[in-house]
């Protein structure tokens, strides 16, 4: 199958973003209690200011100024041109304010203002796991209402990335959820579990996947752990239940995968693109990366037409799971122009823009209607699969402490794996450690 050339550009893009954030189940996999929002309020966020409803915003005039990472893909670009020729007649307009594209820039550039309790951004372009931590330091509007009122057009899973302490702070616009890639030339089908994907890979060229002590080895175990039917904090997210008999059972699984030679032991040093690249260079049967890979490896010589995607498999005796990557657009609890912000976002998500994203440049979508659009179904060949993924997936710890939180699993999670501990030590000290950073909160 040709690539066209625009999908090779803009999944990048996502490449980029992926990398940063290590990004982009079943409810019988690990539950709401994975990732998932406490379902009420624990009084974190009480007094938080509501952000207006779309009614009051109608009429907003004014100018906003849209914060977001390095747009190498030109999507908020093009938006937000539209958004001013839409609304320039109303008196309504938009400027775009680009920080650099590492995923730690824009957030320390996004905590300097919070901080200053500075007005600049009216709104930020949102990496998923910011959520939690910044809605607890009471730097986002509440839009629970605006939300409340466009529920059913959003995938279920991505509102979870917007959801804390009983409210949501922020709308979602752009997901990811990761692939299973495989050889077709080697495995007519995927298998039904991981535990036989497993095991066909030992048989063939192994399974590659981001092993790295950092943010994409934590994706890589929930994604396993979840499916287990573990989890990683309480139901009021006040205590660390990582440590558990599922979450033992899938690390152990992933440690005895390298033990056996079903996945090599350089894979404790993979992030995405090692992965990518033994797998497009003929060595692996299997990878776990996201969408970003397949226009890739259809330009690699000894995988072109010879691979294929699929949605996770289930964990044999639980369910299945993934991990969402992506972004959301979050109103500064600072601007100076609320109604204008909540305005232009109704528009940065409206089926029209959303649907321009995913066809134009290839950004997953998060809403359920855009996947059935044909030009969108042209522009991402694997879009059924795609929205599959993302429907299984769930969000990462949601947490105000949650880079605490994944420095802990990622760090312990890699030393099980190359040997240094037992997963019943790592988990241990993992546990600890998660536990002493939701104490400092």
């Amino acid at each position: 199958m040709t690539v066209p050339r625009r999908l090779l550009a803009a999944l990048l893009m996502v490449a980029a973003m992926t990398f940063v954030v290590a990004c982009g189940g079943d409810d019988d996999g690990g539950g709401d209690t994975g990732g998932g929002a406490a379902k009420e309020s624990t009084g974190a966020t009480d007094g938080t200011k509501a952000a207006p409803d779309l009614a009051a915003a109608e009429k907003a005039k004014g100018s906003v100024t849209y914060c977001t990472g390095k747009d190498t893909s030109g999507a908020q670009i093009k938006s937000t041109g539209q958004f001013n020729e839409k609304f320039k007649a109303q008196g309504l307009s938009a400027k775009l304010l680009e920080f650099p594209e590492s995923a730690d820039e824009q957030r320390n550039q996004f905590v300097q203002r919070q901080e200053a309790k500075s007005g600049e951004c009216d709104i930020f372009y949102a990496d998923v796991i910011w959520t939690a931590e910044f809605a607890a330091q009471k730097w986002l509007l509440d839009t629970s209402k605006y939300i409340e009122a466009r529920k059913d057009e959003f995938i279920p899973s991505t509102l979870e990335t917007v959801s804390f302490d009983g409210k949501y702070f922020g709308v979602p616009k752009q997901t990811d959820a990761g692939f299973l890639y495989y050889r077709t030339d080697q495995v007519e089908t995927v298998p039904e579990t991981w535990q036989a994907v497993y095991e066909e890979a030992a048989k063939q060229d192994g399974i590659v996947y981001q092993g790295a002590a950092y943010e994409g080895l934590t994706v890589d175990f929930l994604e396993l752990a979840f499916a287990a039917g573990g989890q990683v904090l309480s139901e009021d997210g006040k205590k660390s239940v990582i440590n558990s008999p599922e979450n033992v059972k899938a690390l152990q699984f992933m440690a005895d995968g390298i033990k056996n030679g079903a996945a090599p032991k350089a894979v404790t040093t993979y992030m995405e693109e090692p992965a990518r690249r033994a797998f497009e260079s003929g060595r692996a049967t299997f990878m776990r990366n996201w969408p970003y890979a397949y226009a890739l490896g259809n330009k690699a010589k000894k995988v072109k037409g010879k691979f294929a995607v699929a949605p996770y498999p289930s964990f044999e005796g639980g369910g299945k799971a993934g991990i969402l990557g992506g972004h959301n657009l979050v109103i500064s609890a600072f601007s100076k122009n609320p109604e204008g912000a909540l305005k232009m976002i109704d528009f940065l998500t409206s089926e029209e823009v959303i649907k321009q994203d995913a066809a134009e440049f290839t950004l997953a979508p998060v809403l359920n209607a855009t996947y059935d659009d044909a030009d969108v179904k042209e522009a991402l060949p694997f879009s059924a699969e795609l929205k599959q993924a993302v429907e299984q997936a769930k969000s990462r710890p949601v947490s105000p402490v949650y880079p605490q939180v994944s420095a802990a699993i990622y760090k312990n999670v890699n030393s099980a794996l190359s040997g240094e501990m037992t997963p019943e030590a790592a988990l241990k000290k993992a546990d600890s450690e998660i536990n002493s950073a939701l104490a400092t909160f």
